[in-house]
């Protein structure tokens, strides 16, 4: 049997239908009507002679090749994108379209003022944020529908290179009265029942307990939010306490309240504000470009968080 090789069009919609589980919401994705897609899976199907969906009118369930197949064409994908943005950045550096993603308790503090400055600077960029948890993040960065992260380290992310942008502090949040009288506070002096925490997904939540060594505040904490704010709000109205980075504290989310802040004394208190990037990825030179960028732009903003930022290029 002679088997011919699919093209690049067939698989997207493979990799689409798989993705969004329908094949109305993926003829979407792929911009074109639900008959071409569909079209397009069965000249698939034919040119590989196996079945790779099975097509009921209330379900699409892939077959066990058609699983395999699928996140092969991810893959396969991800290199022919490679093989378009390495031919374009080897002409004009951050250029064109660039997907990054970002993560909730670093959007709204560092991009409101960052990307103005970035506009300014790189002009012909087209930069599409997608603001996501840092375990979807790093999912959507492998499957190539985003092409860096700026994301919180440490934070297991898979085969990635990075560069550091800063170290971002962790302080403790209290209602007016309850802070100490000390400049800063010990892990220990902190009263996990009232402590709130971010949910899960969050990495800001593990960076935090991760630097108080003191994994029963997990299963003691009084409240989970599902954002900074929300906390916020929560220690304003005297329900608890919890961790703030330096970098909200700086963009202003203390304002309006009457928590007090103290930096969290211990010898990580701190989370690693990076830009990462596959390891496979062709655009690493302009990844660092980026990060260059990034890391001055900051020091103009925010210079109090960027006096110590280490400049080196790490291993995520």
């Amino acid at each position: 049997m002679s088997v011919h090789p699919p093209t690049i069009k067939q698989l997207q919609y493979l990799v689409a239908l798989r993705q969004h589980g329908h094949f109305g919401r993926a003829a979407d994705a792929c911009f074109v009507t639900q008959s071409t897609l569909s079209a397009g899976l069965r000249e698939l199907e034919t040119l590989l002679g196996v079945t790779l969906v099975e097509r009921t009118r209330r379900v699409v369930r892939f077959t066990a090749l058609g699983e395999k197949i699928a996140d092969k064409a991810i893959a396969v994908i991800r290199e022919a994108e490679e093989l378009t943005e390495l031919a374009r950045a080897d002409g004009q550096p951050l250029h064109g379209e660039l997907r990054m993603g970002v993560i909730p308790t670093i959007a709204p503090f560092l991009l409101p003022a960052m990307l103005p400055k970035l506009r300014s600077e790189w002009p012909n960029l087209k930069l599409y944020l997608r603001e996501e948890t840092s375990h979807a993040a790093c999912e959507a960065l492998h499957r190539g529908r985003l092409d860096c992260v700026l994301l919180a380290l440490p934070f297991g992310c898979g085969d990635v290179d990075s560069v550091t942008l800063f170290d971002d502090r962790l302080l403790v949040a209290f209602p007016r009265g309850e802070a100490p009288a000390a400049k800063s506070v010990e892990a220990g002096a902190i009263d996990e029942n009232r402590l709130l925490l971010l949910e899960d997904g969050h990495c800001l939540k593990d960076h935090a307990l991760s630097a108080c060594n003191r994994p029963e505040m997990r299963a003691h904490a009084a409240m989970m939010g599902t954002s900074l704010h929300t906390l916020v709000q929560m220690v304003d109205n005297g329900l608890g306490v919890t961790f703030v980075p330096a970098m909200a504290i700086s963009a202003g989310i203390l304002q309006g309240t009457n928590i007090e802040a103290r930096p969290l004394k211990s010898d990580h208190g701190y989370r690693r504000i990076a830009l990462i990037w596959r390891r496979s990825s062709p655009r690493e030179g302009e990844f660092n470009l980026l990060a260059s960028a990034l890391r001055r732009i900051l020091r103009e903003i925010s210079p109090d968080l960027t006096a110590t930022a280490p400049a080196e290029r790490v291993s995520a």
